[in-house]
């Protein structure tokens, strides 16, 4: 594929990517639906030889463009939520409450499933619990569609008035570096070095604390500089230099990584940190502009190389076990683990809504992402199979949440309520 065709290919789905949103706002399929689909169109023409799409041969190139895809993602989800959430007060905490079902209980109910089901397939212990981990976390880069909109600023009380939204948004917020204790769990399996205190003490709580401290202190940081330096030079809100994002996720993030913690923890945290300053401020909302444009350019790269590699191979060892772990655990594991953790909850949701968060579990770059940091980390565990079955599984939620998003999240309405208003106003069902 010489670069003049790559010119043409890119900016023809580009376009696509600015103007899809818009107009299929209405309609049961989703701009990453189109894009999939254009991508696999155009890996059944002669443009994409030569182009680098074997994961096992390209599995480090993988591994970076999807951990930077899901990390801009993590920076625009953190300064998306309204819903404060202060460490030494237990209220705020209590607030999140349906985030704190979801992660506790849910994700590790669907790790186990997913595990067993594995084992039952004939699976070792190692590749199951890895296919387990790399496909529990919801996805913060595809999940728009069920998403909060964006930053509230102005001069009013911000919060989160849709609690659906919000636990869907802060659960792929949090639970892309939550899972990564059970990723390291298959690598030390693999390389018979599992050690539960070991992995409990380091990989479950070392990690995860290191993780959240670094982001927190970059956050407080970069917001005391942003807005409240002596100098007026560094106070850049007052000239709304968004670009402080990518400084922030950037910082963050290496320095998370450097001593040892979970790079995803520390970039949500700062965001959520940095989001904690000056509340109302507008220069949260030019931020998440930033990180959201930066975010659909990787994932319009992404969507499409995945719908080329679809078309090239990528399924060529999907097999029955594939379909029934990827449709099972989509269907049938996270929707009962969403509901199971939502039993004798007050969270102020209706039924509707409950089954909602519990269905709307959306797989995408992140189990791309996983699975190629762990098979990196512990080459035993790679094998065609197990790409086939996670690109199977990405590709299959695509289509059934894309599908369901815009009916359902439109039908259910606002809490409390099961049906539409009479006189539905489209840009209040977007921003809600």
């Amino acid at each position: 594929m010489n670069a003049d065709l790559v010119y043409l290919v890119a900016g023809a789905s580009l376009f696509l990517a600015i103007v899809l949103p818009a107009l299929l706002d209405r309609w049961a399929i989703s701009a990453p639906m189109v894009l999939v689909a254009v991508g696999f169109a155009v890996g059944l023409t002669p443009l994409p030889d030569g182009m680098p799409i074997d994961p096992t041969v390209n599995r480090e190139l993988i591994e970076h463009v999807t951990e930077l895809a899901v990390i801009i993602a993590l920076m625009g989800v953190g300064l998306a939520l309204d819903r404060p959430l202060e460490l030494r007060r237990p209220s705020s905490w209590r607030t999140w409450g349906s985030t704190w079902r979801m992660l506790g209980i849910a994700m590790p109910l669907t790790i186990a499933a997913v595990t067993m089901l594995g084992l039952a397939m004939g699976l070792g212990l190692a590749a199951a619990l890895l296919l387990a981990a790399a496909l529990a976390p919801t996805d913060p880069v595809l999940a728009s569609d069920v998403q909060v909109a964006g930053p509230q600023t102005g001069d009013h009380e911000v919060d989160e008035p849709d609690e659906l939204r919000f636990t869907l948004t802060s659960e792929a917020g949090l639970n892309d570096g939550l899972a990564f204790p059970f990723v390291y769990a298959a690598i030390l399996v693999a390389a018979g070095g599992f050690s539960w205190l070991e992995w409990v003490g380091w990989y479950t709580v070392g990690k995860v604390a290191i993780g959240v401290v670094i982001g927190v202190v970059v956050g407080r940081a970069l917001a005391q500089v942003a807005f409240r330096s002596t100098s007026h030079s560094l106070r850049v809100a007052e000239r709304g230099e968004s670009l402080t994002s990518l400084a922030a996720l950037i910082s963050a993030y290496g320095l998370s990584e450097v001593v040892g913690g979970y790079g995803f923890l520390a970039v949500f945290a700062c965001a959520m940190t940095f989001r904690s300053a000056e509340r109302a401020h507008d220069y949260h909302a030019s931020m998440h502009e930033v990180t959201e444009r930066l975010e659909r350019l990787l994932t319009l790269f992404l969507l499409l190389m995945l719908g080329i590699a679809l078309s090239r191979g990528l399924l060529d060892d999907l097999d029955w076990r594939s379909v029934a772990v990827g449709l099972g655990l989509i269907l049938v594991i996270r929707p009962l683990s969403g509901v199971l953790a939502f039993i004798g909850s007050k969270s102020g949701m209706s039924h509707a809504q409950r089954g909602a968060v519990a269905f709307f579990g959306v797989r995408g770059i992140g189990s791309l992402y996983y699975l190629a940091y762990a098979t990196g980390e512990a080459p035993e565990l790679a094998s065609d199979w197990m790409w086939s079955t996670v690109a199977f599984t990405v590709t299959a939620s695509v289509i059934i949440h894309g599908v369901l998003a815009t009916p359902v999240m439109y039908r259910i309405g606002e809490p409390g309520t099961e049906t539409p208003p009479t006189s539905p106003d489209k840009e209040s069902v977007e921003d809600r």
